[in-house]
Parts: C-alpha cells; structure tokens; sequence
C-alpha cells in the first residue's frame, strides 16, 4: 500500500465518524467476509426532505482492518442527504471517497461496507455471506447472529479500593 493512502487511512482512523449501534435505526445491514474474517453492520436512519425519503444519519459498527473501518466512516458522511436509491447507485470506489482508489489487495474493504449499506437500504437485515462452496465452519457472522448460550449475562464486577 502506497505511503500517501497509508496516511489518509491513518487520518480517518484518529477521528472515524459515525461508529456505533443506533437506536430507532430505520434499517439494518450486516455482511461479512468468511475469506478474511471480517463483518461490517450499518444502521440507517431517514428522514422526509423535500418531499422524498432521504439518508438522515448512517452508523456502522465493524470487526475488521483499518480500511475497512476508515472506508465505512467516510461512506457513512457520503450518504447523508442521499435517497436510498442515489446511495445504491454509488459505485464501490465512490463509496471510498476522499481515500481514493484502494489497492487490489483492499477492495474487499469497500465491497464489505457496500454489501452492509446494500443489505440495509434493501431491508435485508442480515444479508448472505460471502463464503466458497462447501461445508464450513460457523463465520463470526454466524456466531454473532445465533449465540451459543443466548441466556449468558455480562455481570460487571464491583471494583476493590
């Protein structure tokens, strides 16, 4: 990877936007990648503006690399304001923006982030995974949808002073 995409990747990751689940979201999207372990959800909200449906805020949480995290923060400023079907017009490479074309060995990242908005802005809430023919593992995405012992509770424990 080139020193100049390296930084800007460096800059989007000291200050991501958008990170987060969001209550009330209008819809969800989740994708992820059995290949290289990577999962990416993005939460939608909209609002009427001018007489249509248009993209209010957009948040996305994700397990995954530096440019994927960096490519969803910026796809998530590109598509405020956006119609659903103007921001599923958006080309992988668009939804990048200002990183500019990824390396061959990154575009998985922007496919990752253009799978969750897909599965979001088409009602999809959990959307297909990309995996090869043939019996697999359970992906993390599988993990993370069918929980093991879905009764287990998080008990913080009290701290000693």
């Amino acid at each position: 990877m080139n020193e100049d995409l390296q930084q800007k990747i460096s800059d989007a990751m000291r200050d991501p936007k958008n990170i987060g689940e969001m209550p009330n979201a209008d819809a969800i999207g989740t994708v992820g990648n059995a290949e290289c372990g990577e999962m990416l959800r993005m939460w939608i909200k909209y609002k009427e503006q001018g007489g249509k449906k248009v993209i209010d805020r957009a948040t996305f949480q994700s397990f995954g690399c530096e440019t994927a995290i960096a490519v969803a923060s910026l796809a998530t400023e590109l598509i405020r304001g956006k119609t659903p079907e103007e921001a599923l017009a958006m080309k992988t490479e668009e939804l990048s923006g200002e990183l500019g074309p990824l390396p061959p060995m990154k575009i998985h990242c922007a496919e990752l982030v253009e799978g969750a908005l897909r599965a979001a802005l088409q009602g999809k809430e959990q959307s297909a995974v990309s995996r090869a023919a043939g019996p697999q593992s359970p992906s993390l995405l599988d993990k993370f949808s069918s929980p093991q012992n879905p009764g287990a509770k998080i008990i913080f424990l009290k701290e000693n002073k």
